[in-house]
């Protein structure tokens, strides 16, 4: 998963996610990977249309949407 989250950040491209929140609710988002480190991923989030800070032990299942964005 870290491999397909970082080849994204590199290629510049939009990854569908399965992400379960703090609160315990599972959700479906479609992002642009910014940044991550060994706990996060920052990243743009098309559902909440703002950046967010995404924890790697939260993201359930990640695919690619093929799209690129731009810088």
């Amino acid at each position: 998963m870290k491999g397909l989250l970082t080849r994204s950040m590199e290629r510049r491209e939009k990854v569908e996610m399965i992400y379960l929140s703090a609160k315990g609710e599972v959700t479906q988002r479609v992002i642009d990977v910014v940044n991550m480190n060994d706990q996060h991923v920052i990243a743009y989030c098309y559902t909440r249309k703002e950046r967010r800070l995404f924890k790697l032990d939260n993201i359930l299942s990640v695919s690619n949407k093929v799209r690129r964005f731009a810088q």
